[in-house]
Formats: C-alpha cells, structure tokens, sequence
C-alpha cells in the first residue's frame, strides 16, 4: 500500500490557542524590515496571543510535512476592525501577515489573501483594507492582483534602516 501523496495545497483554518508558540516562532522567523515597522524581537519573547489578539482574529496556513509528522503552519493572516468606532464597524482590516520563507512562491500567500477576503464577507464587512510599506514591492503585487487598490499613500512615514518609507494604504470591496 503507498503513502498518501502530501498535499500541495495549504490546508487553511481558523487559530488554536495551541497555536501560540508556533505562530510566535513563525512571526519571529519572518521578520524583516521589508514589512515590520518595530525592531526585530528579541528575548524573552511575548506571547503570540494576547488581549489585542485573540486566535479568533487569525486565519492560518498548514502545510503537511513528511507522511507521518504532524502538519506545520507556514503562514497567518490577521483580520481585526481599524476602530472601535460603530460607524466603521463594516470595515475590517489586515492586520498581520506572514508566509514562512520555504513556503513563499508556493501560493501560501494568495490563498490567506484569498480567505481573508472570504471571511470579510462572512463577517459582513463592506471592505476590506490594508497599510503596506512602500518598498514591499513583492507584497504590493500581490494585493494588487487580489483586487485592492491604492486609496492613499503617506510618504516618508516611517523610518527605517537609515531611509524613509512611505506608508501604503490599500483596499477593496468585498
């Protein structure tokens, strides 16, 4: 009898709180300043989930690994309201993003862009919005042919290894 092939595609789903640990390992493996506007994190590490963010708010990918080990997330994406405020309580924002390096290329990305918009809708969210840095071309390109476009740009926002970066806003409907 053969093994079952392993899938090519990531298995998506809703966060575990038992995701924690893999998840803040993910995030700290992915950080780059391509993306991360705060320094790169450093001992003793937080944990993944806490007041602000619930694994309600995340939507993951797993990857299966070699027939017989577990499967490993290999990426997240976090949707949450930008405000408080009841009058944009029809818009929900990516907050958080990240694909593991072995698995960027492999589709892993567009698919969390792809359900995140999916559980938008779900939620009965209008719109669908995004910042992304300016020079996060890869990124970029990827929101674009997933439907958002520029709604704005701050420039020089933020700085960020010796240069200014401009902060990009994006959106959709959804």
């Amino acid at each position: 009898m053969s093994e079952p092939p392993i899938p090519t595609e990531p298995v998506l789903r809703a966060a575990r709180p038992a995701d924690d640990a893999e998840l803040a390992a993910l995030d700290r493996a992915t950080w780059s300043p391509l993306h991360a506007v705060v320094p790169a994190p450093e001992p003793p590490y937080a944990p993944f989930f806490d007041e602000r963010h619930q694994p309600a708010d995340y939507l993951v990918a797993e990857r299966a690994g070699v027939p017989g080990s577990p499967a490993r997330l290999v990426g997240y994406i976090r949707l949450a309201h930008p405000t408080p405020l009841a009058s944009n309580a029809h818009v929900l924002a990516v907050q958080g993003f990240a694909v593991a390096e072995e698995a960027r290329g492999l589709g892993v990305g567009r698919a969390l862009v792809r359900a995140a918009v999916e559980e938008a809708r779900r939620r009965g969210a209008r719109r669908l919005t995004l910042r992304v840095l300016g020079h996060n071309t890869p990124a970029r390109a990827l929101y674009e042919s997933e439907g958002f476009t520029v709604e704005g740009v701050q420039p020089e926002e933020f700085h960020l290894d010796g240069g200014y970066v401009d902060d990009v806003l994006m959106g959709r409907r959804v």
